[in-house]
């Protein structure tokens, strides 16, 4: 007995040091699997971070839903889902299509569920899940052009034809309709407003899109063109290396489909995209969000501009090398970069730096730095437009240089440029637009928003123009009358 319970012994012990090494090994795969840092910081935040395009009905558009403005599509009821099995809410961050990959990679956004692709130079930067959707790739056409044009690709030889910038669809046209001239844009909508107007001859898009607009107008047609090997695996993107992330939303995803959901959430899309409401009362409240966001960027931007170039032009008027050397490099390197380059540096460069800016408040801050070089070659100007004996008069009556110039100086010096600082501040309402591509809501990324909802890509940029034409008229009038009233208290 006692022999039996020694061997027994003696086989556990055995079995025991075998297997020491082997669970050693597996170890740091284990550890390697859970370790998912985007993962971790969804739980702990307790939020999941979805950034998309809202222009691209039915993956995802806005609508006015209970008399409130909400962003809808079937990719939206997928999102919500997902959070939902992680365990988590559900934010959902607007940007441009073109910013989303960026956004990733910087943090901004912890996924993207906007009708993407997954594609070699895509794959390079994020990790996809798996694919719930395989749209075909469609041509939409001029209906009364359709005799010109058939199935096959040839047929758009020598024309002009549009696809959305960064996306499957434009490298469809590129691998497969190369003797066509490819025409690639931000938006489709303004893809089909060219195609409207004869510009192109066709708009490659995901037949979900294609039949969604030719639904809405019977002047355009759908065709399917072959050879046709652009069959796009719509996924959802996250950050690379997010295996546990990966995995859990894999599995939400197998839910979705084998459920029947995903067929649910897109007929509730497509329900909500054809709504019959009048066209101000599903978007006027988009055109009036978008106008006081504009303003509020401009009064933002105008502040940050004055105060920050008067700044910049004492720097540059000072005797002092190094102030002048700044004041100098900051102005003619503002001006010698793009507002658009600018936005995009502050909204993803702040990241890095562990600063983590809205989209609003980066658009805001990139517009007045911006505004800053500008305002601050005005106000130098204005400075020097003032007759030099007023700071000799001032110095010989006590006054310091500082005094001279606060007192003195600038109040004459702003009388002279006020025309070209009013003129300064309704450029800036205009410039706004440029913020528009990482995600501020201003009046032009509402305007987008509903050319993509509404599928009319030429009306809302109409309503939009008379709006901007009438805060632009309306601040040059006010301007107008203040510097008539400081003349007349001057004489």
């Amino acid at each position: 007995m006692k022999h039996k319970m020694m061997k027994n012994i003696a086989t556990l012990v055995m079995s025991i040091i075998l297997l020491v090494p082997l669970l050693v090994s597996l170890a740091p795969q284990v550890s390697a699997a859970e370790s998912d840092p985007a993962y971790t910081k969804i739980k702990e935040r307790g939020v999941l971070v979805v950034g998309l395009s809202a222009d691209y009905a039915p993956f995802e558009f806005h609508a006015t839903v209970n008399g409130r403005d909400q962003i809808v599509g079937f990719e939206v009821s997928m999102a919500k889902q997902i959070a939902k099995d992680l365990g988590v809410k559900l934010q959902i961050k607007e940007m441009g299509f073109d910013g989303l990959v960026g956004a990733v990679q910087t943090g901004k956004i912890d996924v993207i569920i906007s009708g993407i692709n997954a594609t070699p130079e895509r794959e390079k930067v994020v990790d996809f899940s798996k694919s719930y959707l395989s749209p075909k790739q469609t041509v939409l056409i001029l209906k009364k052009n359709a005799t010109s044009f058939t199935q096959d690709v040839k047929s758009f030889s020598n024309k002009k034809v549009g696809a959305q910038r960064q996306t499957t669809q434009e490298t469809f046209v590129q691998n497969n309709m190369p003797d066509s001239k490819l025409v690639s844009l931000q938006k489709v909508p303004d893809l089909v407003s060219q195609l409207s107007a004869g510009k192109i001859s066709g708009v490659v898009l995901n037949d979900p899109i294609s039949k969604a607009y030719a639904q809405q107008n019977k002047a355009l047609q759908v065709i399917y063109p072959k050879p046709n090997e652009g069959e796009g695996a719509v996924s959802v993107a996250m950050p690379k290396n997010s295996p546990v992330l990966k995995s859990k939303i894999n599995h939400a995803i197998d839910d979705i489909v084998s459920s029947g959901k995903l067929k649910a959430y897109q007929k509730e899309a497509n329900t909500l995209m054809f709504a019959k409401q009048s066209f101000w009362a599903k978007y006027g409240n988009l055109f009036i969000k978008g106008t006081l966001i504009t303003l509020a960027l401009a009064a933002i931007a105008v502040v940050v501009g004055v105060v920050l170039g008067t700044l910049l032009a004492l720097f540059k008027l000072s005797p002092n090398f190094i102030l002048k050397a700044v004041g100098n490099i900051y102005v003619e390197y503002i001006r010698g970069t793009p507002l658009l380059v600018q936005a995009f540096m502050v909204f993803f460069g702040t990241q890095v730096i562990g600063l983590n800016l809205s989209a609003f408040a980066a658009g805001a801050l990139a517009m007045g730095l911006n505004s800053a070089a500008y305002v601050a070659e005005i106000i130098r100007s204005g400075i020097n437009s003032v007759n030099y004996g007023q700071t000799e008069a001032a110095r010989s009556l006590g006054l310091s240089k500082g005094k001279a110039m606060r007192y003195i100086i600038l109040p004459q010096a702003v009388k002279n440029i006020l025309p070209a600082l009013g003129n300064e501040f309704v450029t800036i309402i205009k410039e706004g637009s440029v913020v528009s591509v990482i995600g501020v809501g201003e009046l032009m990324f509402q305007t987008g928003v509903v050319q993509g909802a509404s599928f009319k890509p030429f009306f809302p940029l109409l309503i939009t123009s008379f709006i901007y034409f009438v805060l632009t008229f309306g601040i040059s009038r006010a301007l107008g009358y203040a510097e008539k009233r400081m003349a007349r208290t001057s004489r």
